[in-house]
């Protein structure tokens, strides 16, 4: 019986290291581009925000600066 010098397994195995090699150069890559865009994020704050209160008659909905903005952005 002739035997190449790699059989099928071991040849599977390097084809999956060499995908997955690429598959981490990429994925680094890829952080690395997004923190140069991104250099001065602001850090998150930790301390959150105090809830604010049950409307009395039910309801959540609150007419707020970032839904003002929206409609205005929707007007024609």
């Amino acid at each position: 019986m002739n035997k190449s010098p790699r059989s099928t397994n071991e040849e599977g195995r390097a084809g999956l290291n060499r995908r997955t090699l690429f598959a981490g150069a990429s994925t680094v890559g890829a952080l690395a581009a997004a923190a140069t865009l991104i250099p001065g994020a602001p850090a998150e704050d930790t301390a959150a925000a105090e809830p604010r209160p049950a409307p009395a008659r039910g309801g959540g909905y609150t007419l707020s600066d970032h839904v003002k903005q929206y409609y205005q952005t929707t007007r024609i």
